[in-house]
């Protein structure tokens, strides 16, 4: 049995490793043949390097390993060995293809075609990335402890330094460059969620209602979900059955349609869940939906 444990974990091991290979190939050949010839900027430690290169005439390669080297000694600090581990082959196999693709003819010279396929590419290799528990950039390091210590939160630090790094790029690179890499990084962010979270993203339900056990029957049926149920009692209606069900995105339109047909004063609210951890679609012959 531990045999099979250990293997099982080495296997995980080495596919996630190979999933971060793959996700820093895209993210190196995004900013090689779309974004940096185009002029248009990453955001994060990958932006100031660009801009540092851009001025010195230093190897992009070499700032990228540099500047992120403090941000790793952090990271080690407070998220311990394997965060170090597979940040530091993260960042130095980027550093590497960065040098690889430079040598790799430029797809297209057209700016705006450069934005959105350079964001694109760049947003599922990041995606992948930070899927398999890995990091590009630094940044996000900084902004955790700065959350820790302040009010503010970890997009909102990452996105006040990016716009600090954008104004910088339309001083060098003009103005127009600066929208474009504004717009790049917006893009780049949504599909990171999309590749990191998942096409079906979760929602959660809460349904208020008269009729629990016929509504949840129906989602078991339906959907495949089943709910927990939860007492509740309205100011002016009395008692009440709460059922909390989670579904994908996909499945909203249905649930909607089952509410509305089991108890048309149902009342109902649906809200984005960020991480699910554990099991929650069951085989229907392990459960008695009968209360």
């Amino acid at each position: 049995m531990f045999r099979n444990k250990e293997y099982s974990s080495w296997v995980v091991t080495v596919l996630s490793y190979a999933f971060i290979t793959i996700g820093i190939l895209l993210a190196a050949l995004a900013l090689e043949v779309f974004l940096i010839p185009n002029k248009i900027i990453d955001g994060g430690i990958t932006g100031i390097s660009i801009i540092l290169s851009f001025l010195t005439k230093i190897n992009l390669s070499i700032f990228i390993v540099v500047i992120n080297i403090p941000f790793l000694l952090l990271g080690f600090k407070h998220s311990g060995k394997n965060f170090l581990i597979q940040a530091s082959f993260s960042m130095i196999l980027f550093s590497l293809l960065l040098e690889v693709f430079k040598n790799v003819d430029v797809v297209t010279h057209d700016v705006l075609l450069a934005t959105v396929f350079g964001g694109i590419l760049l947003g599922i290799g990041v995606g992948f990335v930070i899927r398999y528990g890995a990091c590009l950039d630094g940044v996000e390091t900084i902004a955790i402890l700065i959350n820790k210590k302040t009010s503010f939160s970890v997009g909102q630090v990452i996105l006040l330094v990016n716009l600090v790094i954008y104004m910088v790029a339309g001083l060098i690179f003009g103005w127009d460059r600066a929208l474009y890499s504004i717009m790049t990084y917006f893009i780049t962010y949504k599909i990171i969620d999309i590749v990191s979270e998942g096409l079906d993203q979760a929602k959660a339900a809460l349904i208020i209602t008269n009729h629990g056990d016929e509504i949840a029957t129906s989602i078991y049926k339906k959907l495949g979900r089943t709910v927990t149920f939860i007492e509740g009692e309205g100011l002016i209606s009395g008692k009440k059955v709460v059922l909390y069900a989670v579904i994908t995105r996909l499945e909203v339109r249905e649930l909607k349609k089952i509410v509305e047909a089991d108890d048309v004063s149902a009342f109902m609210t649906i809200t984005d869940v960020a991480e699910i951890v554990g099991q929650h679609i069951k085989d229907k012959e392990s459960l008695n939906i009968n209360r």
